[in-house]
C-alpha cells in the first residue's frame, strides 16, 4: 500500500534499498548465530549518509525529519535485520542526534552532529535502572556538581550499544526526589565519554537481539565535564519525553519491517507448498489470518507516518507515537507467529529465519515501553479516564 511520498522520500527509500541489498536474511542469520555485531552493514549505512538523514544540513546531515528517518529505518530493516536493526537507529540517530539537535547547545551540535552524520560517532543512552523501568522519575543514579564537572554514581540495566559507542547520554538525578519542587523536576541529561574512568559494563544474556549487547552499567565517581549537560539542569524530564516520542516511531518502523518479512515468507511458502493437490494458500484457514495481519500492519504503518509528521511539525505526537508502537509490535509478533504456523515444521527451523524474527520482535512488546503502559496512556490521556497506576 502506497503513502503519498514526495519524490525525495521515494529516492531515500530506493537509496536505502540499494545500500542494504547485500545484507539479507542469510547475513543476519549468521550474525545471530555468532552473536556478532553487524559491523559491515552499519558502516555501509553510515557511509551512505542514512544515519544523518534527520540532522540539519549545516551539521553535515540531509536536513530531513523523523518521518524520513522512519522510512530509512523501515527500508533498512526490511532487508533482513528486522526489529533488531532498528535498535541501532534508536541509539545514535534518536538518542544521540535528535536529543542534541533539539535540546543541545550550539557547541554540542557542532561537536557531535557532524561525526554522527558521517557515520563516525555512535551514541548509547543509559536510562533504565534496576528499580526504575517504566517509572523513569524513580531513577536513582545521581550526578553532583563538583567544580567544572559532575560526579556520577549509580547503576543502569539493559543499556544497548554501550560497548560499541563513543558517547553515552546518561539520565541522572541532579536534585534529590525529596528536594524537588515538583516530581517531574530534578532529572538531567549528561553526555559522557566512552570509555570513562569509573564507568564499567557487563553484557547480559537474553532471548533475542543477539547481535547487539545489552549491558548492566556501573558508574563509580564517573567525571562528566559540565559542558556535557544537555539543556538546563533539572529539566531533563521534558527532554526525555520529546526524545522518546521519536524512539517510539523508529521502534514501530523496525517492527513493521519484521512483520513484512514474516508475512512475505509465509505468503510465498503458502503459494508454493502443495498438499492434497493444491497450494495450502488456497485454503481460507491459511489465507485469512495472513490477510488480517497485512491489514493491521498497514494500519500501524499509516499511524506511524502520522506520528512522525506531527513530530516533525512540532505538534504533540505522544498519542500517535505510542499507539503506532503498540499496534506495530502486536502486528509484528502476530505475523511472525502466524508465519511459523503457516510453514509448519519448516517454520520452526532456524534456517527459516522466523524463529530469529520472533525472538527479536518479542522484545518490543516490552520495550522501549511496555504495551500495558501504552494502554495506561491511552486510557488516561486520550479517553480521559482516571489514572490507573
Amino acid at each position: 500500500m502506497d503513502f503519498e511520498f514526495t519524490e525525495q522520500q521515494r529516492l531515500i527509500q530506493q537509496g536505502v534499498r540499494d545500500t542494504v541489498k547485500d545484507f539479507g536474511l542469510e547475513y543476519w542469520r549468521d550474525k545471530d548465530r555468532a552473536h556478532e555485531f553487524p559491523t559491515e552493514l552499519w558502516s555501509a549505512i553510515g557511509q551512505g549518509g542514512w544515519i544523518g538523514v534527520a540532522i540539519p544540513e549545516k551539521y553535515g546531515g540531509a536536513g530531513q525529519g523523523v518521518l524520513e528517518l522512519g522510512l530509512v529505518t523501515e527500508e533498512a530493516c526490511r532487508a533482513g535485520g528486522g526489529s533488531t536493526l532498528s535498535m541501532l537507529f534508536m541509539v545514535t540517530p534518536v538518542f544521540g542526534a535528535e536529543t542534541v539537535k533539539r535540546h543541545g547547545s550550539e557547541e554540542q551540535k557542532q561537536k557531535y552532529l557532524p561525526p554522527m552524520a558521517a557515520g563516525e560517532l555512535d551514541f548509547s543512552m543509559a536510562l533504565t535502572e534496576p528499580n526504575a523501568g517504566s517509572n523513569t522519575l524513580g531513577i536513582e543514579t545521581a550526578a553532583v556538581r563538583d567544580g567544572d564537572s559532575y560526579r556520577v554514581n549509580g547503576q543502569k540495566v539493559w543499556i544497548t550499544g554501550i560497548d560499541k559507542a563513543q558517547q553515552c547520554l546518561v539520565v541522572t538525578r541532579t536534585t534529590p526526589f525529596q528536594d524537588a519542587p515538583k516530581k517531574s523536576f530534578g532529572l538531567s541529561l549528561l553526555i559522557a565519554d566512552l570509555p570513562s574512568e569509573g564507568l564499567t559494563y557487563q553484557p547480559m544474556e537474553k532471548l533475542g537481539t543477539r547481535c547487539l549487547n545489552s549491558c548492566q552499567v556501573f558508574f563509580d565517581d564517573v567525571r562528566v565535564p559540565a559542558d556535557g549537560l544537555v539543556g538546563e539542569e533539572g529539566k531533563g524530564w521534558g527532554y526525555i519525553l520529546d526524545t522518546l516520542n521519536s524512539e517510539r516511531i523508529v521502534t514501530a518502523a523496525g517492527c513493521l519491517a519484521s512483520g513484512d518479512i514474516a508475512l512475505r515468507l509465509a505468503a510465498d511458502y503458502a503459494s508454493n507448498r502443495v498438499v492434497f493437490n493444491r497450494p495450502i494458500g488456497a485454503n481460507q484457514g491459511i489465507q485469512f489470518p495472513l490477510a488480517e495481519i497485512k491489514i493491521t500492519l498497514e494500519a500501524a504503518r499509516l499511524l506511524n507516518y502520522k506520528a512522525a509528521s506531527l513530530y516533525d511539525n512540532d505538534q504533540n505526537a505522544g498519542a500517535e507515537a505510542n499507539m503506532a508502537k503498540y499496534l506495530a509490535a502486536e502486528a509484528a509478533f502476530a505475523a511472525c507467529d502466524r508465519a511459523i504456523q503457516t510453514m509448519g515444521g519448516y517454520g520452526y527451523a532456524v534456517d527459516s529465519d522466523l524463529e530469529r524474527l520472533l525472538r527479536d520482535v518479542r522484545l518490543f512488546r516490552l520495550a522501549p515501553v511496555a504495551q500495558e503502559m501504552i494502554l495506561n496512556y491511552v486510557g488516561q490521556h486520550i479517553l480521559g479516564m482516571p489514572r490507573s497506576y
